[in-house]
């Protein structure tokens, strides 16, 4: 896997560990429920979930589409595919929700397809995302929504971490990130890619249940696949003991604020 690449090709091939990890992180729950307000999904529309992973989204999705409605998952990993098609088996709504590998950066839908398109911490890792936010735009019918939702790395904080070693780790794991502070990005993006409207919102709920933790481990791994960058191993095993050990003394605290911008077509 090339370090160049590598905030791309990680999400290509996924280590069986780190599929476990992402199957709780993105697990959906009410708690949830705010980070989708802003666009507005309803009943019959057509909605989209790009970089949908294991399906947690494109499921909830599909149960606010209703019968009437339709779903469409884009992701470039292969197993996020096929866990989002069973999930949505199993879940009784596979007769609304369809699934698309992709293999680069065009949707492949017609034109002004649908209602809604929506992504969740995906824009961090894409090539190009002016470029990918004109896509949105096309697939997207007037009048239509484009919701983005993203993180801006520089931003968070795991309180259990000295700020200096936590910086350090994020700074070594870098390369895992096309854009790490696509968060603040996201506004100036979103208008210069020609929508009629675009909002802005952030949401930052603080994890003390060390939801965040697998975060945490996450970046642990990114920094040691980088070659530990200006990090010593050490140093890594002690952050993430560090932030293991608050978890297990309850008192585990972490935040990494939500930017949503939500754009019209």
């Amino acid at each position: 896997m090339s370090l160049e690449s590598y905030y791309k090709d990680h999400w290509v091939e996924i280590e069986e560990e780190r599929l476990e990890r992402y199957e709780a992180m993105f697990r959906w729950s009410p708690a949830l429920a705010p980070l989708l307000e802003p666009a507005g999904v309803a009943t019959g529309q057509v909605v989209a979930d790009f970089g949908c992973g294991p399906g947690y989204v494109a499921v909830e999705l599909a149960r606010r589409v209703g019968e009437g409605g339709r779903v469409h998952a884009f992701d470039i990993n292969a197993d996020f595919i096929r866990r989002t098609a069973a999930r949505a088996a199993a879940e009784g709504v596979a007769d609304r929700l369809e699934t698309h590998h992709l293999s680069g950066g065009d949707l492949p839908i017609e034109a002004a397809t649908l209602d809604r398109l929506i992504t969740k911490n995906v824009m961090v890792y894409v090539d190009d995302p002016a470029s990918m936010l004109r896509e949105f735009r096309r697939v997207v019918k007037p009048g239509g929504k484009v919701h983005v939702i993203d993180s801006d790395f520089a931003m968070t904080m795991v309180e259990a971490v000295p700020p200096a070693l936590w910086r350090k780790l994020l700074d070594a794991a870098a390369l895992a990130f096309r854009t790490p502070t696509i968060g603040r990005q996201l506004y100036g993006l979103a208008l210069g890619a020609g929508f009629s409207e675009v909002e802005i919102r952030v949401i930052a709920n603080p994890d003390t249940n060390g939801r965040m933790l697998n975060f945490v481990n996450n970046i642990a791994g990114y920094a040691r696949d980088g070659g530990r960058v200006g990090i010593t191993e050490a140093e890594i095993e002690e952050a993430v003991a560090l932030a293991t050990r608050a978890l297990d003394e309850g008192r585990f605290l972490a935040l990494n604020p939500q930017f949503m911008v939500t754009a019209t077509v």
